[in-house]
Order: C-alpha cells, then structure tokens, then sequence
C-alpha cells in the first residue's frame, strides 16, 4: 500500500509536466515557426516484481517542416527544408538561431526580428562607381535619366548593376567642327540613344557569361583613301560617295575641295553610332565605329567612277566578361560627357566564394545609409533569399540571408522568443543553403496541434485523475489496515 501511494506520486508528478508541456504547445500553436515539445515516458524501477511508477523520460521538440503560409508581406520570409535564420542581440553580440522569419527595418535600418535581434547574411563589401563628376557618388534628383539595371546570379556571385544620367536632351549642343567629328545636337542624342540600348544588351549578355575571364571590346575602324582621285572634285557635277550599311552617302562638289570633302564626312559623322573625320590634304577618311563590337558595312567608295581603297585599321570584337560591359560603358560614359551629361553607373558585388564560413554582417535597408541615393527608402524586394532594393527603375542587391544547420538539432538549447543557441551536443553552426529554399512574402507555422494538444490534455488529465485516485484509495486501505491491527 506505501509502494501504490508513492506510484500515484509519481504518476501526479509525471502528469504535471506532461500537463505542462501540452499547454505550452497549446499557447504556441500560432507562434511562428515554434516547434512543439513532444513529451515521453518510462517506467521507473522494479522490485519483487512490482514497479515504482513512472517518470518523464524526454521532453524534445518536433523539428520537423512547419506548414508555410503565404501573408503577402514583404519582410516575411519562411524556410522549407533545413536550417536556422541567424541572429544577433545588439548589445552583447551574442549569436542565436531561428526559424521565424517575420522580420522587420529597424529605425537605424538594419534588417531585425521583432525582438530587435539583427538579421545577418552576406552583404557587398563596397560600392564601385563610376561617374563623370568625382562629387557625385550616388544617384539624386539630378540624375533624370534611367539608363540600365541588370542584376547578375552565378555560382561566384551576386551582382547589380545601375546606371543613370542626367537629361542629355536638355544640355546637348553641336559638337566638333566640320570635317572632323562633327555632330548635331540632334545626331549627337541619337549616338547616345544607341548607346543605351547597347550597353543594355551587353549587361543582358553579360548576365549568362558572368565568369568568363574579361577581355575588351574593339570598335570597328575603318579607313578609305581618296587621294588618287581628289583631282576629279572639280565642278558640280563630280561626287564623291561611299555606301555605308545599304544606305549610299554622296556629296556633290560644293565650292572648294576642302569644303566639299569636309561635309562629305559629317553627312557621315551625323549617322548614327558613327564618326568621321578627313584629312583634306591627302583623301583619308576616317569612319569610327561609337559603339564597341558592332560591324559596319563599308562598299563602293570612290570619286565619279574611281574606285577608292576601304580598309579596316580595327575590326569589331565582342571581348568577354565583364570587359564587354566595361567598354560600352566607357563608350556611352564618353559620349554623355560630350553632351554636357553626366554618367552615374554603380556596381554592387556579393561574393559567394566564401560563404559556407557562414561569416556574415547585418543587412542595411537604408538607400542614404548605403551610399547608393539620396533617397532614403526603397521597395524591398526578397527573392529566394536575396534583398534587393528599389529605387524608381533601379535595383540594388543588398544582401543575401543566410541559414545555419546542426548536425543535432535535438541539441540546440531554446531560449524562448523563437530563438536557439547551439551547444555541444549540437554541433557547431554549417552552412545550410544547399538543404533548403527560402520562400518569400511567407511564414513558417507552428508544429503545434490543436487537435492532437486536446486529446492528449484529456489523456493527461484522467492519468492524472487516476493517480490521484490511487493516492486516494491506498490511503483509505492504509487506514483500514492500521483500523483493523488496533
């Protein structure tokens, strides 16, 4: 009868906790990414056969995948698979995991959780820009002209590059003088507009061919020789022509050799993506290509029926890598400058060569705080991880989340607010990229069950009940048994 009393004592205290466990799944079970305790129990020892009661034997938590939620919001992000956020307390830099992803900007503009913690990841180490006035390093209102956006994703790294302007309608001016690289204003707008669209192609091409080892491109440069037949300009019915992309260009003798020869060479300096300059001493033309590899189509050059002599001094070439991107930039960077613009282009880099150390920064949100513009906010967007930020049509990588795994997760010591640290029976924190998918706009629920937290408080409770009833009933059979000795 001493032995029933202390196993309904045991079995009170056992159902306590488990009482106690169920409840707190049953507090969490809107908790994100909260992983429910599962509570098991064993039998205690035996003696003449009979046994002692009962006692917890482990209290471990349910790290299996949540269920994701799509919320639409921005800052919520949710991992399907394995790993852990990693997070840091602000004043003493202490290291915690978490699967809760419901973070926030806090007022400094570091990424955070809703306890303040600093979300860490992988950031760019520096801005590098390029601009026509050294003053200017990031983009502002002066900068009205979009130019270019180009993100770029590769084994290697991750990769922004932006570019803007400011209006090269409004400042463009004629430029050069007639016979050597002459340009209407107009012409000149035209120049920049190719530009443009080719230094958005190169970044699009660029995109596929990010690690190729860089090499320049070439402009084509072509010359044509006319000195066996300046002889021929002598009244207005001798010409003077060439064929350039299936387009005849042609200029009627006009006063004087020098003047007839110079504006033969802005009828074709004024082509678009071209410019020409003459020696009106000897007959050589000069076509320059404006823009980086593409290939111009030079036939039929001559004076009257002469034929003149056309050679390519430089052909076009592509290059590879970033060269290719490089060179049509300084192209177009050139060109802004001879309309009195100026260039802005900023390239933000995330390497990814070591990021299985798991050696990671907090996240900046804030555009000023990051050097990048004027402007204090921009749209957040994360896909699959990445941060991107927004700013009009440009868009800046700013960082990249990172997930840690344990080789016991079992291990890991909860802290409360949805945090862990890892301990030695853990393991140290790895790399956990490869394991999992981060999904955006989502969130990790709760393991918690409320239909399975029920049943079990109402097992819990007749066990407890019972042992109770044990206490109880040996205790009344005690008395019987002192009763009946008196």
């Amino acid at each position: 009868m001493i032995g029933a009393l202390w196993n309904g004592v045991s079995g009170l205290n056992t159902f306590e906790k488990a009482l106690n466990v169920e409840s707190n799944n049953t507090t969490n079970v809107n908790t994100v990414g909260h992983k429910a305790d599962d509570i098991t129990f064993e039998d205690m020892m035996y003696q003449n056969g009979y046994g002692k009661g009962s006692q917890v034997e482990s209290i471990t938590k349910k790290m299996y995948q949540g269920s994701i939620k799509l919320t639409g919001y921005t800052y919520d992000v949710a991992i399907e698979g394995k790993g852990y956020f990693v997070v840091n307390e602000r004043n003493t830099a202490d290291i915690y995991y978490t699967r809760a992803g419901n973070f926030q900007m806090a007022e400094d503009g570091l990424l955070q959780t809703q306890d303040g913690l600093k979300v860490l990841g992988l950031t760019p180490q520096s801005n590098t820009v390029i601009t026509s006035n050294p003053d200017v390093t990031q983009f502002n209102n002066i900068h009205e002209k979009f130019i270019a956006s180009q993100t770029i994703n590769n084994e290697n790294f991750l990769q922004t590059i932006n570019a803007r302007s400011t209006d090269y309608n409004k400042s463009a001016t004629d430029i050069g003088v007639s016979g050597d690289g002459f340009k209407t204003k107009s012409a000149l707008i035209s120049d920049i507009d190719a530009l443009v669209t080719d230094y958005k192609s190169k970044l699009e091409l660029y995109s596929s061919t990010g690690t190729a080892i860089p090499t320049s491109s070439t402009a084509q440069i072509t010359k044509i020789d006319y000195s066996n037949s300046l002889n021929e300009l002598s009244n207005e019915n001798d010409i003077i022509k060439v064929r350039i992309n299936n387009t005849e260009i042609s200029q009627k003798f006009d006063t004087n050799l020098e003047t007839t020869l110079n504006k033969f060479s802005d009828k074709i300096s004024n082509i678009q993506g071209l410019s020409s300059s003459i020696d009106t001493q000897t007959g050589i033309l000069t076509i320059n290509s404006l823009i980086p590899a593409k290939e111009i189509t030079i036939t039929n050059s001559g004076i009257n029926d002469i034929y003149a002599n056309i050679e390519n001094t430089q052909n076009p070439k592509l290059g590879t890598g970033i060269g290719i991107v490089n060179s049509s930039r300084d192209a177009l960077k050139n060109s802004l400058e001879l309309a009195n613009a100026q260039f802005l282009d900023i390239t933000n880099t995330i390497s990814l060569a070591t990021q299985n150390s798991l050696n990671l920064n907090e996240i900046q949100l804030k555009l000023d705080n990051l050097e990048l513009s004027d402007n204090t906010f921009g749209e957040i967007e994360i896909d699959e991880g990445i941060i991107f930020l927004k700013d009009n049509n440009n868009k800046f990588v700013v960082g990249k989340l990172q997930t840690a795994m344990f080789t016991n997760e079992q291990g890991l010591n909860p802290q409360g607010d949805n945090l862990y640290k890892n301990t030695a029976e853990s393991g140290r924190a790895m790399y956990a990229g490869d394991l999992n998918k981060i999904v955006s706009n989502s969130l990790e629920l709760s393991t918690a069950n409320v239909g399975t937290s029920l049943t079990n408080l109402l097992i819990y409770q007749k066990a407890f009940e019972a042992n109770s009833k044990s206490i109880t009933t040996s205790d009344e059979m005690l008395k019987t048994a002192i009763e009946l000795r008196k």
